[in-house]
């Protein structure tokens, strides 16, 4: 067992590492959450004998992205941000999100860096970012068409409208639906597990190939999407978002 540290704590077991958020029950991640993440991904993947990763979650949620009430926001901009979040894609193990709960905004980001995502049946997803008023981040620009397609992923972005598992699944966004909330995360070790026989070597290989353009499309990416999230937290659209959010009404956007 690795200790927690930033709201991070992972372990390895006959090969297959749990890499486990701690900060239930919305798991909102910050800079170093995010930083703690991909130092495992590293340490995993060159100081133990694992061969693949379970990224799963304590508490209600898988991850509800970052927390803007209060102006705590992620103790980084989005550039500080987006260079962990790079780290992630260019991890040499695979990945299998286990997701329970909600996975909303950089939270639904965080889970479409992994290879493959195993829902509970009380999952749901959404790119939440334009009621927010904000552009979506995270490298949903190159991961989300991938996953659903280009008309599901500009549906889901326009509306941020939110998916629960059964949806999900329909389009793509989750590789399985359990059946209950602990069946994912035992599935999703199952199919790491199973992963985990192959050649290790060949795996990594296999897996950078597969991934070469993916990673490319990510580096461009959120460059972007940094670029233009800066820029609408300028708005008042942004600040009415926000403010929306934390009264739990709908929004009022001017486009201004």
């Amino acid at each position: 067992m690795l200790e927690e540290q930033d709201g991070v704590r992972a372990s390895v077991e006959d090969g297959v590492a749990t890499v486990e958020l701690c900060r239930p029950p919305n798991n909102f991640f910050d800079l170093a959450m995010i930083q703690r993440i991909a130092d495992l991904y590293a340490h995993l993947a060159s100081d133990t004998d694992a061969r693949v990763i379970v990224l799963c979650a304590q508490g209600k949620h898988f991850c509800a992205g970052a927390d803007f009430s209060g102006d705590r926001g992620t103790g980084g901009g989005p550039q500080e941000l987006y260079a962990e979040a790079i780290r992630l894609f260019e991890a040499p193990l695979p990945v299998v999100a286990a997701v329970q709960g909600a996975a909303i905004g950089g939270g639904l980001g965080l889970a479409c860096s992994a290879d493959f995502r195993i829902a509970g049946p009380d999952a749901r997803f959404s790119a939440n970012f334009a009621q927010l008023g904000f552009h979506h981040g995270f490298a949903l620009t190159a991961t989300l068409p991938r996953i659903v397609g280009q008309q599901h992923a500009l549906d889901l972005l326009y509306t941020g409208r939110r998916i629960h598992a059964d949806e999900a699944g329909a389009i793509g966004l989750c590789d399985a639906v359990a059946t209950t909330t602990d069946a994912a995360r035992d599935e999703a070790r199952a199919l790491a597990t199973q992963i985990a026989t192959s050649a290790p070597l060949a795996v990594r290989s296999i897996r950078a190939t597969m991934r070469a353009d993916l990673l490319a499309d990510v580096r461009r990416a959120v460059d972007r999407e940094a670029g233009e999230q800066t820029q609408l937290q300028t708005t008042k659209d942004w600040a009415e978002g926000i403010r929306a959010s934390m009264e739990r009404r709908p929004p009022v956007f001017r486009g201004e």
